[in-house]
């Protein structure tokens, strides 16, 4: 096991997590083809040994594809892992286009899915996906609670929820993360989430760490499957403006001797003690590479350093499409 990885305790909870996790969602769908088994199994297990241990699935990713994928890459160590997997986004197979159920008894049959995809009798960290407007979160909570209580969650997460919807759901039972996106070009949480999360000690996940490789300096190719085309963010003047950013952060990162991924990664998880990046990748190399961030020490200049070039430079186009944005901030 990687001795370069740090392990932390999931708010709320007794459940150990190593300090960055995986995202899986790039493995099934929206980065392009899914991959083969053999490779997610791959880097499945190339995570363990490298002591990462906290995956994050959700059943919407490949419509359950995701799930069976990372079960048979876990066969003979789930014990050594931590499952995150999330519902509430109903899409039709293939289809962007998306509702947002948090009913109660969706809840319980999203769950049971989930367990059968995965072939574990409990899911470690259960979220709902986005908000459901037209249920209120005490009914969403009160059966993942009841869940909890037969054993077949062992913690529970929302996902893109306001700092209200937050604090409503915690009174219900404690909240053990809030995922949302966080990055140098997303600073949402900052608002008013990230402190909230603190004061109620629950973890903060993060993901596209890297906003979905731009801050890699990527620009999507022409794979049809590849949804960052259509995001405002990746799209004409406001991509050109948005690389222009990332050059003057690269820059940044190569005087600190490590990759702007590593410097994009150790920037999220210096703004709280109690934030954990789930970096998505298809590569073990990758992974062995955004583990390196851990090994970047940011001080008080470095950090101001980001916040003159962000100030100069206005991040340009929305973070999703409007059907993307449904149930967030909710």
């Amino acid at each position: 096991m990687s001795t370069d990885t740090k392990f932390t305790t999931l708010g709320n909870s007794d459940i150990r997590i190593s300090g960055m996790g995986l995202g899986c969602m790039g493995l099934s769908e929206f980065y392009g083809e899914p991959v083969t088994q053999a490779a997610a199994d791959d880097l499945v297990a190339h995570a363990l040994d490298s002591g990462v241990n906290f995956f994050d699935t959700a059943d919407m990713y490949g419509s359950g594809h995701n799930e069976r994928l990372l079960a048979h890459a876990l066969k003979g160590r789930r014990d050594q892992a931590v499952i995150a997997t999330k519902f509430g986004i109903v899409r039709e197979k293939g289809e962007y286009a998306r509702t947002v159920c948090g009913a109660p008894e969706y809840v319980r049959q999203a769950c049971h899915d989930s367990l059968r995809r995965l072939e574990t009798d409990h899911i470690d960290l259960y979220y709902i996906h986005r908000i459901d407007v037209d249920t209120p979160i005490e009914d969403t909570v009160g059966e993942m609670s009841r869940l909890a209580e037969e054993g077949k969650i062992r913690a529970i997460g929302l996902s893109e929820a306001s700092a209200q919807t937050l604090r409503r759901a915690h009174a219900v039972h404690p909240v053990s993360a809030l995922q949302s996106e966080y990055s140098m070009f997303t600073r949402d949480p900052e608002q008013e989430t990230l402190a909230v999360t603190r004061e109620l000690g629950a973890s903060f996940v993060a993901y596209s760490p890297i906003c979905r490789g731009l801050l890699g300096l990527l620009q999507p190719g022409g794979d049809g499957k590849d949804f960052r085309q259509y995001l405002p963010r990746f799209q004409g003047q406001a991509y050109e403006a948005n690389r222009e950013v990332a050059l003057r952060l690269d820059e940044l990162a190569q005087s600190k001797g490590c990759t702007l991924a590593q410097l994009s990664l150790a920037w999220v998880m210096a703004q709280s003690g109690n934030v954990v990046p789930i970096p998505g990748t298809t590569k073990p190399r990758n992974l062995t590479a955004n583990i390196g961030a851990f090994t970047v020490n940011l001080d008080a200049a470095d950090l101001r350093a980001v916040d003159a070039i962000l100030d100069a430079h206005a991040v340009q186009g929305a973070r999703y499409t409007e059907e993307g944005m449904k149930g967030v901030n909710v």
